[in-house]
């Protein structure tokens, strides 16, 4: 039987959740949806964004109010739920959250944005030294019980020249810089993971995932592939569609982000 799952940053799903996040919720075939940048608590959600008909919702927020926040959304109630990555300086940083549902676990990561030469870049730097080991950990666990990981979100790197638009403007930009792409490189490749959109997208620009806000970026498809869906080879390779749900136009839209969907095969 085969099953879709979403990756979306909401950018703030109160917001969201009055500029069309419901209704789009209400429209996707997705078996599960990942949202991230939720910053907010379950409580302060009006039910049809954090309590939805037909839907489980397993929400992480920031113990910081107001910032960060990941969830899973899943229409199967999970059989397993885990939250952080066992790295106490992010137990309660609201960024990655995992569920079981059936034989795949499926994670939503919010990795740290950064910003060259603040604290804030040491803090990314520090988030992905501590996380690699724990993609290698999971991947070993899942698949020694015969499952699968997919680890869904916002990334905050864009991996090679293709994944956006002005690449040679940012080559000392946070999310483009050579140790953070190196670091991806080495998801892909020492830990074993795929990048299941570029797989079903070989040799193309984009499909892009974020567009700022400000000037005629979305207009003019000036933007970046940081939302991504990595997963076990065995997942990937049952992957057969991926698209990136963009707006019809920049006053539809709900984020910065569009969802990233793909649908995944029988085994």
């Amino acid at each position: 039987m085969s099953f879709e799952i979403s990756t979306v940053n909401v950018n703030g799903l109160r917001a969201a959740a009055r500029k069309g996040f419901v209704e789009w919720l209400g429209s996707t075939g997705a078996d599960a949806v990942c949202l991230q940048e939720v910053r907010a608590e379950p409580g302060q959600l009006p039910a049809e964004a954090g309590a939805p008909a037909g839907w489980h919702v397993v929400l992480v927020p920031s113990a910081a109010k107001g910032r960060s926040g990941v969830a899973v959304y899943s229409r199967a109630e999970p059989d397993a739920v885990r939250t952080g990555f066992g790295v106490e300086e992010f137990a309660g940083s609201g960024r990655y959250v995992e569920v079981d549902l059936g034989a795949v676990s499926v994670g939503s990561l919010y990795l740290p944005s950064g910003e060259v030469g603040t604290e804030r870049q040491e803090e990314k730097e520090r988030f992905m030294a501590a996380f690699l080991p724990y993609l290698v950990r999971r991947r070993a666990e899942v698949e020694a019980a015969g499952r699968e990981l997919v680890v869904c979100g916002d990334w905050n790197i864009a991996h090679r020249e293709a994944d956006l638009k002005n690449w040679r403007a940012n080559r000392r930009s946070s999310g483009f810089l050579p140790e953070e792409r190196a670091w991806l490189s080495r998801v892909f490749e020492e830990v074993g993971l795929v990048d299941v959109v570029r797989d079903l997208h070989p040799g193309v620009e984009g499909p892009y995932s974020w567009w700022s806000y400000r000037g005629r970026a979305f207009d003019n498809d000036a933007g970046w592939r940081i939302d991504y869906q990595v997963a076990t080879p065995g997942l990937a390779a049952r992957a057969v569609k991926a698209r990136v749900e963009r707006a019809a136009s920049h006053d539809l839209r709900w984020s910065d982000h569009a969802p990233v969907s793909v649908v995944y095969g029988a085994s």
